[in-house]
């Protein structure tokens, strides 16, 4: 009887708080990834004793969602809250009139909404859960007045479950050092939902800018001065993959070309040129990028998207490896035509043509490219503000450059004709 109350044996990695000494435990989560869950088993751990009636490292909780009602139906009588994931001898009483929960040792939870942030003024807590932060309409509000009320004990702390939102209280939260984040999308609680659910909602909304936030978890977030912008691809979305004049795969191969250097980019485009420069668009097909995988590794799985798409060239940046990229790329297949291409200005420089192709138009984009849609939206007009290298941008920037921008400028070059 007691196995289905040890979360730990249960529970999934994300649902797992994280070792260290931090202040906030933020679990940005899809939804149904099991954010519930984890938040009503963190209350317990923190309130229970190795015994029902011994005192555990909290006694004064805070539990605070946008109503509430959320917190009442969701985090305390939800079929994941923390009644319904509580053992019979210690599970704790309800009492509607003080808001506030008991447990058999004495440990308390108030609820409190997010709609009346001064509510928090005055009570002090040892401990608080924070239920979908990225929601609250008077979300810094409502979070400072619980800052100052986390007083009590030797380390008071906070989790924090929400799925993710462009909010300038979660991305403060997420930027300060004693803020650890676990990450999941909704599939990693497949065992516990609806396949037909799953099916659906990816279905409906795989790739798209609604779908990366609740399904996938992930914050969409753009920066100031962005060459492209999550509202500008979501409005390129494209089912085309066939009727292509040219079908193009370009790599960005790593700086060190080593087993777990950086990623190696590959993009596959393919694009109809038909009549005037202003009329030829393009379609970006798949995203193949890989990493921690050696030269031939990276080479294999750039020769292996030209089979699938029928591509008609490889076109390969040179600048790191020089001859050696092409080698690389021959030793998988001798015939492989490949075009070398150095980069001889900035990246924002070489970005910026390609992000007027999107401005026009003329470039879409099949679902399934978060990732490399992620890249794009770091690309501002002062250099890349992500992490590590845009290795994606780079070899998509390549592949528009060879298919779209190198042949208009030779087809308006003017024509010199001989008498």
């Amino acid at each position: 009887m007691a196995l289905p109350y040890l979360f730990d044996f249960w529970a999934l990695s994300h649902q797992v708080p994280p070792e260290g000494d931090w202040r906030s435990w933020v679990i940005l989560g899809g939804r149904g990834a099991g954010k519930t869950r984890a938040g009503a088993e963190w209350v317990r751990s923190c309130v229970e004793g190795a015994k029902p009636l011994d005192a555990g490292q909290c006694r004064r909780v805070a539990l605070v969602g946008e109503t509430l009602d959320q917190v009442r139906e969701v985090m305390i009588f939800g079929d994941s809250g923390i009644l319904a994931c509580s053992p019979p001898d210690r599970r704790p009483v309800w009492s509607a009139t003080r808001k506030t929960l008991t447990w058999p040792n004495g440990a308390q939870a108030m609820a409190f909404s997010a709609h009346e942030p001064e509510a928090l003024r005055g009570p002090q807590f040892d401990a608080a859960w924070v239920d979908e932060l990225a929601k609250w309409k008077k979300g810094q509000a409502t979070w400072d007045m619980l800052q100052f009320g986390l007083r009590l004990g030797d380390r008071p702390q906070v989790c924090v479950t929400t799925t993710p939102r462009n909010v300038a209280v979660l991305k403060a939260l997420l930027d300060s050092p004693s803020t650890v984040v676990t990450h999941a999308a909704t599939e990693a609680n497949r065992a516990n939902l609806a396949e037909s659910f799953l099916e659906e909602v990816r279905a409906r909304y795989d790739g798209t800018r609604l779908g990366r936030q609740e399904l996938d978890g992930v914050l969409m977030d753009d920066v100031e001065g962005a060459l492209w912008t999550r509202a500008g691809l979501e409005a390129v979305r494209s089912d085309r993959r066939d009727g292509f004049d040219r079908i193009v795969v370009a790599v960005d191969p790593p700086v060190t070309g080593r087993v777990g250097s950086d990623a190696c980019g590959i993009v596959v485009v393919g694009a109809r040129t038909r009549g005037a420069p202003q009329d030829w668009h393009a379609v970006v097909l798949e995203d193949a990028t890989v990493q921690g995988v050696g030269p031939l590794g990276w080479a294999q799985a750039a020769v292996s998207a030209m089979e699938r798409w029928g591509a008609d060239r490889l076109v390969a940046e040179v600048n790191q490896g020089g001859d050696m990229v092409e080698t690389v790329l021959h030793q998988i297949d001798p015939l492989l035509p490949v075009t070398k291409v150095r980069a001889t200005r900035g990246k924002v420089a070489r970005a910026e043509p390609v992000a007027a192709l999107y401005e026009q138009g003329r470039v879409g984009h099949l679902a399934g490219l978060g990732a490399l849609e992620d890249q794009l939206c770091k690309m501002s007009q002062l250099g890349y503000e992500g992490a590590g290298s845009p290795d994606r941008v780079d070899a998509l920037v390549w592949a528009l450059t060879d298919l779209l921008i190198a042949p208009a400028a030779k087809w308006r070059r003017p024509q010199v004709r001989v008498l």
